[in-house]
């Protein structure tokens, strides 16, 4: 099959089009700001784009490029896939090697969306807000998420969002930056329960902040989650809250990524001054920090990764 490529102004719109002609979409890139898309019909391929000089989508690994960041709330959200808001939180994407979004739906109901999956090495989504209903390969029928859960995208796993409550707010963290999103126009969801299925060295994982117990994590208390055994040692991640004492002393972290995002009240980094609800940041790795004034709503998203390679 020959691909033709359309360079077109509105990617939205482009795809609209062909739709109505019989097309279906196979393809589109990047999720949170997309520009270009493939769609075929029958033994007719149609790349469009809005950058002519695009390039194609890549699996590797961008070598990873450690920087302190800190992104404010408040910042602009761009219309992503299957109308989604997202606000992106690493704008220099650590070369490339990872993306943090603040996904929103502020009218919630059912999403656009389809059966799809994405060649990744990590992808995990955290609710911050509301609710959403999704489907996932091997993991029996649809089921909800809610406020503190989280799940584990495994690599290539099918998975298609339904539908979510008003004023959803989602924190997703991937890598590579850049990764397409592929529809799997065979796969029918629900498609039954395959428990401890491997996908890509990773394991599918449903975090489930009601049924987690708050525990010590120094100064602090936090709720653990099962990351690091589901992803073989690729990433950590747990739910911080302030505890004994309003400060908190992180020794520095010998993997790559450390990423904070602030889901409730306030705190002080040292050396950068206040942060707010839906502030976040990423602390170069061998870097020691601290979190202090922490109020006693205080809540944070603390990330790590190991060494993606």
């Amino acid at each position: 099959m020959t691909e033709r490529q359309v360079v077109c102004a509105d990617l939205n719109s482009a795809i609209d089009d062909l739709q109505q002609q019989g097309f279906r979409l196979d393809l589109i890139y990047p999720a949170d700001d997309p520009h270009t898309a493939s769609l075929s019909n029958g033994h007719e391929s149609v790349r469009l784009t809005t950058d002519a000089n695009a390039p194609s989508v890549s699996d590797a690994l961008p070598p990873f490029e450690p920087e302190f960041i800190l992104t404010r709330a408040g910042g602009a959200a761009g219309h992503g896939r299957a109308g989604m808001l997202y606000r992106d939180l690493i704008p220099r994407r650590l070369g490339g090697r990872y993306i943090a979004s603040h996904i929103s739906i502020p009218g919630g109901g059912p999403v656009s969306d389809w059966v799809h999956f994405h060649k990744v090495a990590l992808q995990f989504l955290y609710v911050r807000r509301g609710w959403v209903c999704l489907l996932y390969e091997d993991q029996g029928d649809a089921f909800v998420m809610g406020e503190g859960d989280l799940v584990l995208q495994p690599p290539e796993i099918r998975h298609r969002v339904l539908e979510s409550s008003s004023n959803f707010e989602i924190i997703e963290i991937g890598a590579p930056a850049v990764h397409a999103t592929f529809a799997d126009h065979a796969l029918e969801l629900p498609n039954g329960t395959h428990p401890g299925r491997v996908y890509g060295g990773q394991r599918f994982l449903h975090h489930k902040a009601a049924e987690t117990p708050w525990m010590p994590f120094g100064a602090a208390e936090a709720q653990e989650t099962a990351m690091s055994d589901a992803t073989d040692g690729l990433a950590s991640v747990r739910t911080l809250r302030s505890g004994s004492k309003d400060t908190l002393d992180l020794p520095p972290h010998d993997g790559e990524l450390v990423f904070g995002f602030v889901l409730d009240g306030s705190a002080t980094l040292d050396g950068q001054g206040e942060l707010c609800a839906a502030d976040s940041f990423v602390v170069p790795p061998e870097q020691p920090w601290r979190l202090s004034d922490m109020s006693p709503d205080f809540r944070l998203l603390y990330v790590t990764t190991a060494a993606l390679d």
